[in-house]
């Protein structure tokens, strides 16, 4: 991570503004933006095109028309996130790390006949099926002059006069859902429709975005965020804003493209929460791992993405124990106000967690499969247990996290900590490396795994309990304690692109995609985003 040295002298840390709101992200500044300028100026269009033109030359890309009915349907994607290091430390101006998990959002754009003239939301695991008329939606307000925004521009609040135009078309959706069923709806209906109008036309094509999703909600887990991202990307594509992606795409033109979505992500993370940090929609739209520190809440957090974080095997483990993230936070300020000495020092010790790692990361070839490499994750494990233990110490655990956590200690297959507010949701368990043919059973396992006897059953019946039958008897022994389990990665690629949306020679059909059962259909029809057909933005 040669690329990080040298910057934020003070803590070894390299930082930058996030967010695309302010300063820069990835090294990339307003130069990039001016540029776009002066080529619109020059030729009334963008240059950018979308990756149905990319292979076009120039000349025939813009005597293209705006929209294209017959473009064949595709589909974005983009991570869902989870905190890694140092929450709660976060909230008290300390350092923290969240990177990307292999659980995406998916949304599929199928673009209708011109004469439909429609756009329909099908976002079918939360119920949410509402169509708007394209003429009817109130574009003479957003695009009056000095309320039009171009997709180069940087937005880092809303417009109370856009939202209050857009609130009679919010107010039809789903009228006859229970309450919070609804305000959900509305949540992802309002993020869709500020970036749409903002980033359309009353020309803009007709279509259908439907969105699945394997991605636990109301978890902490950045499903909003991932989902605005989506919107974003694929908004952006449909306007012509996006170069890309494609293998040759040099590495600052693939960050300046990753900025403009994310800025726009970070206005639909706006729309339904208000308030956002815009670490979520950061992770979703780089992936890999990004360090955050908030040092001034009237200041956007900065943030250091970290493109060399290792993509390592993950457990998610959901408790199924409801949570309470605000309950959380204020606990821990009320323990801080009555032992402020104590209770400063154990958030320096979660920050000094965050910067061991971040310095083992800079300094590790994890594509070495190298005992050194080996020896890395091992501390990035170990950080993690001992992270536990303080937030453990501040009080946010729960005996179902502490249950969970011993379950894994005494398997012996990796690592526990709870994620996000604690008090319940989810935890995660980072896996121990395969062993190495040199390895003696002891070096299987971990903790009393290790040196504890056997269970008498047939397959351990001569002592040799590997690592990856462990694995299956903590998998019983979660389902059958009532623990839901996600196999997931850590650190993976951001958003990322289906153009078109076919998988083996077979295109994804609104059906296909709509009836696709569970996490697991969705991910399989999907090709596991591991599939060639998926292109990826990576600086």
């Amino acid at each position: 991570m040669n690329g990080h040295k040298g910057a934020g002298e003070a803590n070894g840390l390299s930082q930058h503004k996030m967010n695309g709101t302010n300063g820069k992200v990835n090294g990339l500044s307003d130069r990039s933006k001016s540029s776009d300028r002066r080529r619109e100026a020059s030729n009334g269009l963008s240059t950018s095109t979308s990756p149905s033109s990319r292979r076009e030359s120039p000349a025939s890309a813009h005597s293209r028309k705006e929209s294209n009915p017959l473009a064949p349907p595709f589909i974005v994607s983009a991570p869902g996130k989870t905190i890694v290091y140092g929450e709660h430390a976060v909230v008290h101006g300390k350092a923290a790390i969240a990177a990307a998990i292999s659980l995406r959002s998916y949304l599929l754009c199928t673009t209708l006949s011109k004469s439909k003239r429609i756009v329909t939301l099908k976002f079918s695991d939360i119920g949410l099926d509402h169509t708007w008329h394209i003429h009817d939606l109130p574009w003479s307000t957003f695009q009056r002059s000095g309320k039009k925004r171009k997709y180069y521009d940087r937005v880092d609040s809303l417009d109370e006069e856009l939202r209050n135009a857009m609130k009679p078309h919010i107010a039809t959706v789903s009228p006859d859902v229970e309450h919070q069923a609804r305000k959900i709806h509305q949540a992802a209906a309002s993020c869709f429709l500020y970036l749409f109008l903002s980033l359309g036309s009353e020309s803009s094509p007709p279509c259908v975005y439907s969105m699945r999703s394997t991605i636990p909600i109301g978890q902490g887990l950045g499903s909003s965020a991932s989902v605005s991202v989506c919107l974003a990307a694929a908004l952006l594509l449909q306007c012509r804003a996006l170069s890309g992606p494609h293998p040759d795409q040099e590495s600052e033109e693939a960050a300046k493209q990753l900025q403009r979505i994310n800025q726009w992500a970070f206005v639909g993370e706006l729309v339904i929460h208000g308030n956002p940090s815009g670490v979520d929609n950061t992770v979703a739209t780089n992936g890999h791992a990004v360090l955050f520190q908030r040092k001034d809440y009237t200041q956007p957090p900065s943030v250091n993405i970290l493109h060399d974080f290792p993509e390592l095997p993950l457990l998610l483990i959901d408790t199924r124990q409801p949570k309470a993230t605000a309950a959380e936070v204020a606990k821990v300020g009320a323990l801080k106000k009555k032992h402020p000495e104590v209770v400063e020092r154990i958030l320096d010790s979660i920050d000094a967690i965050v910067r061991s790692v971040y310095k083992t990361i800079e300094n590790t070839d994890f594509d070495s499969s190298s005992a050194e490499a080996d020896e890395a994750i091992a501390h990035l494990g170990e950080m993690m247990s001992v992270n536990h233990g303080l937030l453990t110490s501040l009080g946010v655990s729960h005996p179902r996290l502490e249950r969970l956590r011993y379950l894994v200690d005494q398997a012996g297959v990796g690592w526990t900590k709870l994620t996000g507010a604690g008090g319940g949701g989810c935890a995660i368990t980072l896996l121990k490396p395969q062993p190495r043919a040199t390895h003696g059973v002891d070096g299987d396992l971990n903790g009393e795994a290790a040196t504890a006897s056997p269970p008498t059953t047939p397959s351990h019946e001569h002592g040799d309990r590997s690592l990856s039958s462990a694995l299956q008897d903590l998998e019983q022994q979660l389902e059958d304690e009532g623990f839901d389990k996600y196999a997931t990665t850590l650190g993976g690629d951001g958003v990322g692109v289906l153009y078109p949306a076919i998988i083996n020679d077979e295109e994804i059909d609104q059906e296909m995609f709509l009836t696709a059962e569970g996490r697991e259909g969705v991910h399989e029809l999907v090709g596991g985003g591991q599939s060639g057909a998926w292109k990826y933005w990576r600086p």
